[in-house]
């Protein structure tokens, strides 16, 4: 399967769940490209963009595992093509 490259967009409102998200993302780390994270403390949430190369399973699977985390939501772009 080729891989495509995407940007994961997740917005963390538990910080409880961050170890595990981390461990997620250490999961995955051979296809990440770069991430960063942003706090927002006037909103009480932090935002973090990972870019990826990947598979499109892989990208969806992580995503998904990410989105099911109590207090996280993510999103997924992928790029044209």
């Amino acid at each position: 399967m080729e891989n495509r490259v995407a940007l994961v967009s997740i917005i963390v409102k538990d910080l409880n769940v961050v170890e595990e998200l981390n461990d997620m993302l250490h999961q995955y780390s051979s296809y990440i490209i770069g991430r960063m994270g942003l706090p927002y403390r006037e909103k009480e949430m932090h935002i973090i963009s990972v870019a990826i190369d990947a598979p499109s399973d892989s990208i969806n699977a992580l995503s998904g595992k990410i989105g099911k985390l109590p207090g996280i939501s993510s999103k997924v772009a992928y790029a044209n093509e």
